[in-house]
């Protein structure tokens, strides 16, 4: 049975995959088994993402993405916001381990120059300090925190990425705990939450033992779909192999459409397991999050 294909439609996602696979943390549920040393990808010189920013424009790219990796390793990642924030709004995905009161303060700068806007979107995986650095690594948590409350400073509200590791009927308790957390450990106090699937991909499919038995996607469940929903239909990935039909699929081979923008393949067949986590969650790759984002949590016992 051959695999449904989808068409690139309109390019409202430019991703750059700006340092690679390199990252100072090697988190448990990793779905592109970033981390220390690691150089499955590499990265980005300037002068590629301009190339690319050039053609992206010409496309009427709506939003840029940048992640590895962890950005903040690219010693040339402030001059690329700002050469994209000429484009387009850009968010940055980070652990939020390298961000310094000098790198929060030109990020303000950078941000308030442009007439886009700059999203940091910070990675916390537990209100929990224990939690958390079992999975992310010892210490995690409370540079983690020391960022958030430097960028809620200097203007810039995070938004705090959380995969989900718990029983969806715990999700209220854990949305008022993380926001009791930012509030106060990082002044934080209306906090922007988006809470995703672990993908069972790379380090997250080593952690859980065995092969996810999630089912493909078939021409018959795209009958009445939105494919608007699925990120092939609206983004592409540049990394310094080429360009890549999404951030899910740069281990696969036969995802790799193009040396560049220009000449990246229009369309693509959805054969992987994971082309079905995209079907299953939709937009999850993008900043909006409708059942967390701006929701309010519950009262915690004892509040009004």
């Amino acid at each position: 049975m051959n695999p449904p294909r989808v068409q690139l439609s309109h390019l409202d996602n430019l991703w750059f995959q700006v340092t690679g696979t390199l990252c100072n943390l090697a988190c448990t549920h990793c779905f592109n088994g970033s981390g220390p040393g690691v150089r499955t990808f590499d990265f980005l010189s300037p002068a590629d993402v301009r190339r690319e920013l050039g053609h992206a424009a010409r496309l009427g790219v709506r939003e840029i993405f940048f992640t590895g990796g962890e950005p903040f390793l690219h010693p040339a990642l402030l001059e690329m916001l700002a050469d994209s924030l000429r484009v387009a709004p850009v968010t940055v995905l980070t652990n939020a381990t390298l961000l310094p009161e000098r790198i929060a303060v030109r990020l303000a700068e950078i941000e308030r120059a442009s007439s886009y806007s700059l999203e940091i979107r910070v990675s916390l995986d537990s209100p929990n300090e224990t939690a958390n650095d079992a999975i992310r690594g010892a210490g995690v948590f409370s540079r983690v925190l020391a960022s958030i409350e430097r960028l809620c400073r200097h203007g810039l509200l995070p938004l705090v990425t959380v995969v989900r590791n718990w029983p969806l009927e715990d999700e209220p308790e854990i949305l008022a705990s993380f926001t009791r957390l930012l509030s106060d450990r990082a002044g934080y106090h209306r906090p922007r939450l988006k809470f995703l699937p672990a993908l069972p991909l790379g380090r997250e499919l080593v952690r859980i033992g065995a092969l996810h038995d999630e089912p493909f996607v078939t021409e018959e469940m795209l009958g009445g779909f939105d494919s608007d929903l699925l990120m092939c239909s609206n983004s592409r990935v540049v990394t310094d192999r080429g360009v890549w039909v999404c951030p899910l699929l740069v281990e696969m081979p036969d995802a790799r459409l193009g040396s560049h923008l220009a000449d990246a393949a229009p369309s693509y067949a959805l054969r992987h397991r994971a082309c079905y986590t995209c079907y299953e969650f939709g937009v999850f790759c993008s900043n909006v999050s409708p059942a967390i984002e701006g929701a309010t949590p519950p009262a915690a016992p004892g509040e009004p």
